[in-house]
């Protein structure tokens, strides 16, 4: 029996002498029959592994998967660091080695590599990248998660390699060699660039949880896939998801591991202030209301979905909308108490001639801070030139600080600064790890420091709590 391996929308179509082929483990159904082109398809995804099944079941294969080039004179000035050589080696030894390939191959082998890894911001995990791209040498897919991020890959890549850089999103549709893609742009394009690049990188790949983009990954064939973030668990438990699509985090260290020798050392300063008399009444009373209708309804509001009830429900329960209402505003209360303000105005005194971050979650009081301190403000609301223009003054010196919502938690290359401030935030581990990575750029006598202000006696301090 001889049979042929070609993609076609998303899958690996496999037609030869027999119309019915019988690979192996019922309770793992690796091809399933289409009985409209009366073949036989696989999910691209699993490419390799159908590659692999065929070679241990003897049955002789043509595949014309991938007919693509490789890359020649790629050579990047990088020098890995001791932890980005072994993130380098544990990604290359997960996966199947030396798969035999078809003749239409010429003989050569089809290499596995795939994985995540999770290493904090600020440890260098784009020079990785930078340096599987140069040993891999195949055409690669760059997934980046914003513009913002896709430019900086895009200029990166053209200052290591003398090769053209292709680029989806933005309005432009470039295909290279060597292409970055937001995830948006690679959503809609997946299923017609399944076989185009062998090698294809996740950067923050904690967004292929999405119930859309994770079909990005299922729709490449690309036997090598390369995973990059901070933090890799997801609360949903998405995750599991990625593990499956890109491979599980086969490297890990944290920034407590690099800090002093690759990393700024670092300290966390939690600074509790309380409400004013008239915030606190406020509190009490729209906390009591949110309480109130808990004890009621039964909800425990100890999960996410716990919450999404509570959202749901309030689209025709007016007592549940009452309660969702009073939530948020127990939030803003403690978010925006006067008294943050007025320490982080001790803070930008204490610092004074340090480069500075202050990071809330709340746009309005972006704002506020920004008019009270005249300090520049970045919010999603930001025009693209204008928050460049803001972090080049920064990266330059003309600014020594800088107040900013969420959108500078990932996605933006953050120039190097030494304080942070987080005056209000979720509980995510992930965001407070992607907040204190603004600051661990190594520099020659630097110690960096977070400040956490937490409003006292309030549900600010679990949250905290949860974050840390």
């Amino acid at each position: 029996m001889s049979v042929r391996l070609t993609y076609e929308g998303g899958t690996i179509r496999v037609t030869g002498e027999e119309r019915r082929l019988d690979l192996g483990n019922p309770s793992d159904p690796l091809l399933e029959y289409d009985p409209r082109s009366k073949t036989h398809r696989a999910p691209a995804f699993r490419y390799t592994d159908l590659v692999s099944r065929l070679d241990r079941e003897g049955i002789a294969y043509e595949d014309l998967v991938f007919e693509t080039p490789e890359l020649r004179g790629l050579s990047s000035d990088y020098e890995l660091r001791s932890y980005q050589r072994a993130a380098m080696e544990a990604w290359r030894e997960n996966g199947d080695r030396g798969v035999p390939a078809s003749d239409a191959r010429g003989g050569s082998e089809l290499p596995r590599c795939s994985g995540v890894l999770e290493l904090p911001t600020g440890s260098g995990k784009t020079v990785i990248a930078i340096k599987a791209i140069e040993e891999i040498a195949a055409p690669t897919l760059i997934v980046v998660p914003t513009i913002d991020l896709l430019s900086q890959w895009r200029d990166e890549l053209r200052r290591e390699f003398d090769v053209p850089i292709g680029e989806f999103g933005g309005g432009v549709q470039s295909r290279e060699a060597i292409t970055v893609s937001t995830y948006d742009s690679a959503y809609l394009k997946a299923d017609s660039i399944g076989d185009v690049f062998p090698f294809v990188i996740f950067d923050e790949a904690h967004h292929l949880g999405g119930e859309g983009y994770r079909e990005i990954a299922r729709l490449l064939a690309a036997p090598f896939r390369m995973g990059l973030t901070a933090t890799f668990e997801r609360p949903d438990g998405a995750h599991e998801v990625i593990e499956e699509l890109v491979g599980p985090v086969v490297y890990r260290t944290s920034a407590d591991e690099l800090a002093g020798e690759h990393l700024a050392p670092y300290d966390v300063k939690r600074i509790e202030v309380s409400l004013t008399p008239k915030e606190r009444a406020e509190y009490e009373q729209v906390q009591e209301t949110f309480i109130s209708y808990l004890r009621e309804s039964g909800i425990q509001m100890q999960r996410g979905s716990d919450y999404q009830e509570l959202v749901k429900r309030s689209g025709n329960d007016p007592r549940a909308r009452e309660a969702l209402l009073a939530k948020q505003r127990a939030r803003e209360i403690v978010s925006n108490a006067e008294r943050k303000i007025e320490e982080l105005g001790d803070i930008l005194d204490r610092h004074r001639g340090e480069r500075i971050i202050v990071f809330t979650a709340h746009n309005d009081l972006v704002y506020r801070l920004s008019e009270r301190f005249l300090v520049p403000a970045i919010t999603h609301r930001t025009s693209t030139g204008e928050r460049r223009e803001i972090l080049n003054r920064f990266r330059e010196g003309t600014y020594s600080r800088i107040v900013a919502s969420n959108v500078l938690d990932e996605g933006v290359d953050v120039p190097d600064a030494s304080v942070a401030v987080v005056l209000s935030g979720s509980g995510s581990e992930r965001e407070f790890t992607q907040r204190l990575g603004r600051i661990l750029r190594p520099g020659e006598g630097k110690r960096a420091l977070l400040y956490e202000l937490v409003s006292r006696d309030t549900a600010e301090e679990n949250v905290a709590a949860r974050r840390r």
